[in-house]
């Protein structure tokens, strides 16, 4: 179900590992944590923006003015943010991935 998701709303699957190597790099990326606030101030990925899957649409212009911005969402397990990025492509961002969870991140992380 999740490979349909992400074929279906032009977003591809990235790994923990690939995103990891985005940020180390200095590659200029939009890394959207789309959990609720709480559950981002108990911990989130550094240089991770929270914008909560029902602000999505509010907030994204905001923090992404331009369509194709290169935006990785992730959220506990996977499932919000196939969804944030099926929400993105249909409000025109061309350069979606989904990291997944959080959870499979096996990097340094923040609190706060």
């Amino acid at each position: 179900m999740f490979e349909f998701l992400l074929q279906n709303n032009k977003a591809h699957k990235i790994t923990p590992r690939e995103v990891k190597e985005l940020l180390t790099s200095g590659e200029k990326i939009v890394l959207l944590d789309v959990r609720t606030p709480e559950e981002y101030h108990e911990v989130h990925i550094p240089h991770s923006i929270s914008l909560p899957l029902d602000e999505l649409k509010a907030g994204i212009t905001k923090t992404a003015p331009k369509k194709d911005a290169k935006i990785v969402t992730y959220c506990l397990s996977g499932m919000r943010a196939a969804q944030a990025c099926r929400e993105l492509a249909d409000m025109g961002y061309t350069n979606v991935s989904n990291m997944g969870g959080i959870r499979s991140w096996n990097y340094e992380t923040e609190r706060g």
